[in-house]
């Protein structure tokens, strides 16, 4: 047996113990950790911050992007950031037990539905490691083990929230092993956890999409799948400008390297000829690359395919490709469409997109409704950045992924998304005749 092996299989096992252990404590112990860990990452802001700030310039060394390197970046706001959506989830109310439904049956019998843990979980995930307090925060809260692969670019920083975890799981007597670290940035690891279905209950990947890929292709157990997140802005014909312009920008540049960030704007012709010079300079003042369709450059350019002059103002956009459509960025990039209408959005949709936030702007309430209704994503947003598909902003006090399947979970992934049911029967000593 490898070393390898030997460690994986240990940290599952402790995994099981700890979730067994967990499932039956009341919320009160629970919600007395959490206010332990706001604490503590308040008090211990200095040296989380130092161990990523080793972090930070390891991957400056090793050329990751400027927006990589913004979701790698922990500073004393975003710690604080980190204990405020700690306190949120407190707040919540636990889901374990919640009786889902009820019903009395002819024979006497009382049958319910009890929302009950998922069990162990294994999260694997890259580059963000607030990440690793939200998913503890949430997994313990809703009566799960955690068992956390962070990326090797923030092993420091994951050193750092895991020693702040750890402490005060002892110190509120909790299980040990609720939530452990997979200290080695070992690959191999990674393989023999997933063919753990025996002991791992989920496993939730969050990250690029040969990750992802791997994931599904090895994984013994259920998959809650966090894939691409290629989201869409669409500018209607009869969209406020203005508003079309805020959203647009808040979609792109708010933080460009996560996940609900947009990547692609499309625009009604009806709207493009006054908007899109406009929005163009607006997106290209704040560093942002534009790849653009045919009939954008010409809206831009007129017959110059590079750039246009006016004024003091110069616009530089270079032809997408069909691949551009179909890319996550991650990055001040966007891809630029002009449509002919609703319909052709749509269709550019559900051809380049990912299932994740696809945005409509507009004045008419049968485009949103249509938009509504055809967009099969897991958020759909109306005259709404989105950059609102996120725990947070949705009132789940923070989440562990935004899922794109459409089995178990779907859209943010938070409490609740981390439990499953079962049936409860009482009866008066009735027998099935």
């Amino acid at each position: 047996m490898t070393e390898s092996l030997t460690y994986a299989q240990q940290l599952a096992q402790n995994a099981r113990a700890a979730a067994t252990a967990l499932a039956p404590i009341a919320a009160s112990r629970k919600n007395a950790w959490l206010q332990t860990v706001a604490r503590a990452l308040r008090e211990e802001t200095t040296a989380i911050v130092a161990a990523n700030v080793t972090d930070l310039d390891a991957g400056v060394q090793s050329g990751l992007s400027g927006a990589m390197l913004d979701r790698l970046k922990l500073t004393p706001d975003r710690i604080e950031t980190l204990a405020n959506a700690v306190d949120h989830i407190i707040a919540l109310p636990d889901p374990v037990g919640e009786i889902i439904e009820g019903q009395r049956r002819p024979n006497g019998l009382f049958v319910s539905r009890v929302r009950v843990p998922l069990g162990v979980v294994f999260f694997i995930y890259e580059s963000r490691p607030n990440v690793t307090i939200d998913a503890a925060a949430l997994c313990v809260k809703s009566g799960n083990s955690v068992i956390l692969r962070g990326g090797s670019e923030a092993i420091h920083s994951n050193r750092a929230l895991q020693a702040v975890i750890a402490k005060t799981l002892v110190a509120e007597g909790l299980p040990q092993h609720a939530v452990q670290l997979v200290e080695s940035t070992d690959r191999e690891i990674v393989g023999h956890l997933l063919s753990m279905g025996n002991l791992i209950d989920v496993t939730i990947p969050r990250g690029g999409k040969s990750l992802i890929e791997r994931v599904a292709r090895e994984a013994t157990m259920p998959v809650i799948k966090h894939f691409d997140g290629i989201c869409h802005v669409y500018v209607d014909a009869c969209a406020d400008e203005q508003m079309a312009i805020d959203i647009t920008i808040n979609s792109k540049c708010h933080r460009p390297g996560v996940c609900n960030a947009a990547e692609t704007l499309l625009i009604h012709r009806d709207a493009a000829q006054k908007l899109w010079p406009r929005l163009a300079r607006e997106l290209q003042s704040r560093g942002v690359e534009l790849r653009c369709c045919p009939a954008s450059l010409i809206f831009l350019m007129g017959s110059d395919p590079l750039q246009v002059t006016k004024g003091s103002d110069s616009i530089k956009a270079k032809a997408a490709t069909d691949a551009d459509y179909a890319t996550e960025y991650l990055d001040l990039i966007m891809s630029v469409r002009i449509v002919d209408s609703i319909e052709q959005a749509i269709e550019h949709i559900r051809r380049y997109g990912s299932a994740h936030t696809d945005v409509i702007v507009t004045n008419s309430v049968a485009s949103s409704m249509k938009f509504e209704a055809e967009v099969d994503s897991a958020a759909v947003m109306i005259n709404a950045s989105t950059r609102f598909n996120d725990g947070g902003e949705l009132g789940m006090g923070a989440e562990i992924g935004i899922s794109t399947d459409r089995f178990h979970a779907r859209g943010p992934c938070g409490l609740r998304e981390l439990t499953s049911y079962k049936f409860v029967v009482r009866g008066e000593g009735q027998i099935r005749s």
